[in-house]
């Protein structure tokens, strides 16, 4: 569909560009629309050269980096073309809740908006949409196979590394479907739009995001809840069984969709998996009722769940070499996520690369299975040092992922497995969790 016309002369203050390539696509979209825009960032324009080295050749591109400007955000004396403020201010994931420049903007009536329910509204088309704290990602990569080998039009984005949800729409039309990942900002998006997906899946909810939440679940889960709140019902809720009780209890009277709640049990147990885990059974479970609900046969949904591949970074085997497997889930950013995988595999062999940057979040359980790892590799980091001195003595804390690899090699024989499943940020030592599993990923290549 040309959806450029919904942009084309528009006044856009786009906030936060970050450097994972979802801003930049969004931008750059919104460029060749027609649209005028300001690019403000908190970050510096050093920080952001790669990001910025690609939108440089816009001239309807102003960047205001280092800094956000009370203007860009208010019809008062605006700084765009002509002294005006923004029609729209395209909002990118973790504003804070209580940013005084989105508190101007809505009070004086200027929409604020994120890529994926923007995309939603302008589309118009079915969208398939998947939260959670964890196992999003895979259950999103798991539909958008699914729907692929049926031969439909599909359409991936929301919160994937490198996508922009709003270019989709160049690609748009009446026979596509959007499969959607959606996280916790990008779901409190939804109800700036009061809009769900008609399709929505909720896989499974844990205290996570403590820092921006201010140790709030309750807002987290809110904001979450949106990917099914605005649902009609002739939609669909599927919901996986660890969370479907505490859905059930904050905000059943509010479901009107068809509710299923799954799990693992739901897959045929005759079904093999080439990923490991109960967790990954769990989140194939969840996307064989995705299919069912379409109207997929179970025999397309079985060829395609049983060659599926590991997602990038989430449990994800990237060699083997000299009878040692290394797995990259760098994507482990929470205990439970590091309990999931070192369930998945054979704690007494393996050697777990962990640590980061702390979120708040109680590693209570993870340690007491720690007692079970072969050897722990500390990355440095708050939350490494928040938990160090309960680990085995002889632990040792190392300031790169190069001596981390080096060091988890040294104990490594034949039969053994070498994790990286942080269980923290990545902040500190890396720019992201991409970036922590990239250089893990070039390392292992080396060795």
């Amino acid at each position: 569909m040309d959806a450029s016309a919904y942009f084309h002369g528009k006044k856009i203050t786009v906030m936060g560009l970050g450097l994972l390539g979802r801003g930049v696509g969004d931008t750059r979209y919104l460029a060749e629309c027609g649209a005028e825009l300001i690019v403000t960032d908190l970050k510096s324009r050093e920080a952001l050269a790669e990001s910025v080295a690609q939108l440089e050749s816009f001239q309807n591109i102003t960047f205001i980096l280092g800094e956000h400007r009370e203007n860009d955000f208010s019809t008062e004396g605006g700084s765009f073309s002509g002294g005006t403020g923004p029609d729209l201010i395209l909002k990118a994931a973790g504003v804070p809740l209580d940013s005084p420049y989105i508190a101007k903007a809505k009070a004086q009536g200027i929409p604020v908006r994120m890529s994926a329910d923007l995309f939603m509204e302008i589309s118009e088309i079915p969208i398939i949409g998947i939260t959670g704290t964890r196992g999003k990602s895979t259950v999103t990569h798991m539909v958008h196979a699914i729907l692929s080998a049926t031969k439909r039009k599909v359409l991936l984005g929301g919160n994937v590394y490198g996508v922009s949800t709003l270019a989709l729409l160049s690609s748009v039309t009446a026979e596509h479907t959007a499969v959607l990942e959606l996280d916790s900002w990008q779901c409190q998006g939804l109800s700036e739009a009061n809009i769900s997906p008609h399709t929505a899946v909720f896989t499974t909810f844990y205290p996570d995001h403590t820092n921006y939440y201010k140790n709030n679940p309750g807002a987290y889960l809110s904001d979450k809840s949106n990917i099914f709140l605005y649902q009609d019902p002739d939609d669909v809720l599927i919901v996986g069984s660890q969370c479907a009780p505490t859905l059930i209890e904050a905000f059943g009277e509010h479901i009107v969709s068809h509710l299923i709640i799954a799990d693992e049990k739901k897959l045929p147990s005759q079904w093999q998996l080439r990923i490991p885990g109960i967790h990954n059974r769990y989140n194939a479970a969840l996307a064989l009722m995705v299919a069912r609900s379409l109207g997929i046969d179970d025999a397309v949904s079985r060829r395609t769940l049983e060659t599926f591949d590991a997602v990038p970074g989430r449990l994800e085997c990237i060699a083997k070499k000299d009878g040692i497997s290394f797995f990259n889930d760098t994507t482990a950013t929470s205990p439970e996520a590091t309990l999931s995988a070192l369930s998945a595999l054979n704690p007494s062999r393996t050697v777990l690369i962990m640590g980061g940057a702390d979120k708040n979040l109680k590693m209570n359980a993870l340690i007491t299975k720690l007692s079970e790892v072969k050897k722990i590799i500390l990355l440095a980091g708050t939350g490494t040092e928040s938990i160090k001195d309960q680990l085995p003595k002889g632990t040792i804390v190392y300031e790169s992922m190069k001596e981390a690899v080096t060091a988890a090699r040294s104990v490594a024989v034949l039969g053994d497995n070498i994790l990286l499943s942080p269980a923290f940020a990545s902040f500190g030592l890396f720019k992201n969790e991409y970036d922590r599993g990239d250089r893990f990923n070039a390392l292992v290549q080396e060795i």
